[in-house]
C-alpha cells in the first residue's frame, strides 16, 4: 500500500488523478478527456460526458478492468494529427486508439478475451449543432464492438444530454447521471478545452 493509503496504480497510470472518496468509501480515479484506466483493485472511476463516450470494460470472471474517454471516433492520421503529439492521452483522445489500449492493457494484466463485459455511455448531442459529434462517437463505439465480435451488456448513448458516471470494475455496476440541459454548454466548452467539468447534481439517475 503506497504511503498515501490508495492501492497501488500501474505504473502507466501514474499521472491519472485518484483519490479516496469518503462519501462512498472507496478510492475514486478520474478521467480527463483522451485518458484511460486499468485497475486491479477496488476502486471506483468517474468522468463526465458530453458529446464524448466512455467504455466500461472487465473481465468479468477476475474483476480487473477500467475504463476510457475519448472524444472523438477515428485517428486516421497514423501519428500525424494536429492533436497527436507524441503524447498518449492526444491518441488516446480517439475511439479506435482508445478501445485498443483499453483492451490490450486489461489482457495484459490476466484478463481473458472471453470474459469480457463492455458498457458504454456518453455520446450525447448537448448542443443544437449541425455537426453531432455524439452521435459520430457512439455508431463508432457500436460498429467497433461488433466488428470486434463483442457484445455489448449495456448501453445508455446519445439523446441530448450530458453525463457523470461511475464505475466499479470489481463489479461492474455503472451509475449513471443524467444533467441538467442547463450543464450542457459548460460541458462542453470544458470538452472542448480538454478539461473535467464540476457537474451540478441534477437529473435522473440510472444504475445498470
Amino acid at each position: 500500500m503506497p504511503s498515501n493509503g490508495l492501492p497501488p496504480a500501474l505504473p502507466q497510470f501514474a499521472h491519472i488523478k485518484r483519490a479516496w472518496d469518503e462519501a462512498r468509501q472507496a478510492t475514486v480515479a478520474r478521467l480527463l478527456p483522451g485518458e484511460y484506466y486499468v485497475t486491479r483493485h477496488d476502486e471506483l472511476i468517474y468522468t463526465v460526458l458530453g458529446s464524448c463516450v466512455s467504455a466500461c470494460v472487465r473481465d468479468a470472471r477476475l474483476g480487473i478492468g477500467g475504463m476510457n474517454h475519448f472524444m472523438l471516433p477515428l485517428d486516421g492520421s497514423g501519428g500525424s494529427s494536429a492533436w497527436a503529439q507524441g503524447e498518449l492521452s492526444a491518441a488516446t483522445r480517439y475511439g479506435n486508439v482508445a478501445m485498443e489500449y483499453l483492451i490490450n492493457d486489461i489482457l495484459k494484466i490476466g484478463g481473458q478475451r472471453a470474459n469480457l463485459e463492455f458498457k458504454v455511455i456518453g455520446g450525447g448531442k448537448v448542443l443544437n449543432m449541425d455537426m453531432d459529434v455524439g452521435g459520430r462517437n457512439a455508431a463508432f463505439v457500436r460498429e467497433y464492438l461488433r466488428t470486434e465480435r463483442f457484445e455489448i451488456a449495456a448501453a445508455d448513448l446519445g439523446d441530448r444530454f450530458a453525463r457523470k458516471l461511475y464505475y466499479d470494475p470489481k463489479t461492474g455496476k455503472v451509475r449513471v447521471k443524467r444533467l441538467n440541459p442547463t450543464a450542457n454548454l459548460a460541458v462542453f466548452e470544458r470538452e472542448r478545452q480538454v478539461s473535467l467539468p464540476v457537474a451540478p447534481a441534477a437529473g435522473t439517475v440510472e444504475l445498470f
